[in-house]
């Protein structure tokens, strides 16, 4: 039962919960988790040090009382995680919650998707950032060719999931990919949504020259099709989108750096050992794992935990973006927290 809507510091209420059950991935993609920083021998967390199904779910039921009503599971890739179904059936089952949603690179969807979507799974956003074999390869770190997540994709289609592809573009990587991507999605009447390239984390040697803009990407699509605009469905909704003229079939644009939509952020991140983020560039996040475990709060129970800290929150971090920030702000990995 919801007890009230909570908001911050510029009256952004809470609606959506994302949760990281797992920092590994089976990718190494060079603008989340590159290779030569992610090696083999990378210290990854330890089983002991994730939340455990318990925990994201008394999290998760704490959530939904201050506004929650949307969770996404994030990794790493999340599908790594065994007993990924059983959690999503308990999370499907709170009250409150009328979404549930995950984000993969698709490779796994072929023998979990049917399962996943049993479990209360509502819809996958799949990353695929070319169609184009040698330029997924190159980007991807692993040598794994399109067609895994493709049949992925299709693996979720078949289940009944909803589904939406993301695909970041970097200037000189995969921009010659943006329209062979969309030509291919607008003949399956799948969303396609064009991410900028971002400067989250530390490793991927972000530089504003590598962005190409949604103005830019939108000026391609037109010679694909005429686009038309669709109306924002929610509040906090974070792509523009638009459809193909004379379809239904949609496509958007999540422009972080050229287009900011910090004023209507309402998500907040909870890592995979249980660190509350309020902003995808945060530096720090706030332990809930020791109060869940040891209950450090002197007394303070996790809902009033929850509420001081969103209603401290003013971060905007995508609007003040500067060169001095980006160069010295000591961000998260996106694999820590999720995208």
């Amino acid at each position: 039962m919801r007890n009230h809507q909570v908001t911050d510091t510029l009256k952004r209420p809470l609606r959506d919960l994302r949760i990281s059950v797992i920092d590994r991935c089976n990718f190494r993609c060079t603008y989340c988790m590159p290779a030569e920083i992610f090696g083999d021998d990378y210290p990854f967390m330890p089983e002991s040090e994730l939340l455990s199904f318990d925990e994201m779910e008394t999290l998760a039921r704490t959530f939904t009382k201050l506004g929650v009503e949307k969770i996404r599971i994030t990794g790493g890739e999340p599908l790594l995680r065994k007993g990924m179904p059983e959690l999503i059936e308990r999370l499907s089952s709170l009250d409150g919650i009328h979404d549930i949603a995950l984000t993969t690179n698709g490779v796994f969807l072929v023998k979990q998707a049917q399962a996943l979507k049993k479990a209360g799974l509502d819809r996958v956003n799949v990353s695929l950032d070319a169609v184009d074999e040698r330029i997924f390869q190159q980007m991807n770190g692993r040598n794994m060719k399109p067609r895994a997540v493709l049949n992925g994709i299709d693996a979720a289609l078949e289940a009944g999931l909803g589904v939406k592809v993301n695909m970041v573009v970097q200037r000189g990587v995969n921009d010659t990919d943006i329209l062979p991507m969309a030509r291919y999605f607008k003949n399956k009447g799948v969303t396609l949504r064009f991410i900028e390239y971002m400067d989250v984390g530390q490793t991927n040697g972000w530089n504003f020259s590598e962005v190409v803009t949604k103005k830019e990407i939108y000026e391609q699509l037109t010679e694909l099709s005429p686009l038309v605009p669709v109306e924002e469905a929610y509040f906090g909704e974070v792509a523009n989108r638009y459809r193909y003229e004379g379809t239904e079939t949609e496509i958007g644009f999540i422009s972080s750096v050229s287009d900011t939509f910090c004023s209507s952020c309402t998500r907040a991140r909870i890592s995979a050992d249980g660190k509350l983020y309020t902003c995808l560039f945060a530096e720090h996040g706030h332990d809930l794992r020791a109060l869940l475990r040891h209950n450090k709060a002197g007394g303070e129970t996790l809902e009033d935990r929850l509420t001081s800290i969103w209603q401290q929150r003013r971060d905007r971090y995508s609007e003040e973006r500067t060169e001095e920030t980006v160069r010295n702000r000591k961000k998260i990995e996106m694999s820590y927290i999720g995208g």
